[in-house]
């Protein structure tokens, strides 16, 4: 068996974050903490993500000609990502992100995130119309929402008429088709999307889910035309409704430090994609990307702290003494 090939048609961000004891109100100035700048974008950070894990990744997204650009090309070059189907814009800059990260003592650090969203919203349908054909060199397709809709709806029609399977995470919340949603064997919203989508909110205390909330809004996405649907539940962990086996439910790893929680949905994404893209179990492919996803929250920075496949080896080997057959992906 090959390494799974995965294509990646989305955003390129460079994340600008900034550290403080408490967000400011409405009129406030405080003093923040540190201040400092890393490569990101949903659809790099998963595509870096999935190279990490071994996976043979593509990216197709837009830059603009600068500084910020040449960085996140650059990362993903050394992550072993595919760029020559990357884009460029000759007047709109690359995107970029203001965060927040909010580290009060004694208490989890939680983030707010603006983005502007640059050349990412200028790829056109002549950019992308070369994956009409190209697109069934993959074995999955992966989209998520900081690229124009017509241009995930037309990559998504490429790749439903030629039987790759497409994984959108449906984030930031934006009106969907149905005739998209039919073409998606896969979606991954958080439990605020999926809200956002349903209008079922998913109740937990902890790490205790209200499974009868939870079936009910993945249930419902089902019922949209979507075969697959899983919902991350932040430290509840995540469900994921099949289409023919069933419902799996795996809990967050245990006793981690959160430092900096940008990028874990990226992080959890992309690890699924890679174990769904390997045939792993749903059992196991659930739990290697809760494991991925808690290393990401234990380090700052969106792609500096994607993980790399021996550490989330290492990092199971650790928890349960075992790991999924990762010889592919070697």
């Amino acid at each position: 068996m090959a390494k799974p090939r995965i294509l990646v048609v989305g955003s390129f961000v460079m994340d600008q974050i900034a550290t403080t004891t408490v967000f400011p109100r409405e009129g406030q100035t405080v003093l923040g903490g540190t201040f400092s700048k890393a490569p990101g974008g949903k659809g790099a950070n998963q595509a870096v993500q999935m190279a990490r894990l071994g996976a043979d990744v593509t990216m197709v997204g837009k830059l603009g000609h600068d500084a910020n650009g040449e960085e996140m090309v650059k990362t993903c070059r050394e992550a072993g990502i595919h760029t020559e189907h990357i884009l460029y814009d000759d007047k709109l800059p690359s995107g970029c992100s203001v965060i927040i990260l909010e580290e009060a003592p004694g208490k989890q650090t939680v983030n707010r995130i603006i983005v502007l969203s640059g050349s990412n919203m200028s790829i056109t349908k002549e950019d992308v119309a070369f994956l009409k054909d190209k697109i069934a060199e993959y074995d999955l397709v992966v989209l998520q929402l900081e690229i124009p809709m017509e241009i995930n709806e037309l990559v998504a029609s490429y790749a439903y008429e030629k039987g790759v399977p497409v994984m959108l995470n449906s984030a930031p919340s934006a009106p969907l088709s149905d005739d998209f949603l039919s073409h998606l064997a896969y979606i991954s919203p958080n439990e605020h999307e999926a809200f956002d989508m349903v209008g079922i909110r998913i109740h937990h205390d902890g790490k205790t889910v209200n499974m009868d909330e939870a079936k009910a809004a993945t249930a419902a996405l089902k019922a949209k035309g979507v075969k697959n649907v899983l919902i991350t539940l932040g430290e509840a962990g995540a469900i994921l409704d099949t289409e023919k086996d069933g419902v799996f439910y795996s809990p967050c790893a245990e006793d981690i430090t959160a430092v900096d929680p940008t990028a874990a949905g990226d992080s959890f994404v992309g690890a699924l994609c890679v174990g769904l893209s390997c045939g792993w179990g749903y059992d196991e492919t659930l739990r290697f990307a809760n494991h991925t996803a808690a290393l990401t929250v234990s380090a700052m920075g969106a792609m500096p702290s994607l993980p790399k496949l021996n550490d989330v080896e290492a990092f199971l080997r650790e928890r349960f003494g075992q790991v999924p057959d990762t010889s592919v992906l070697k």
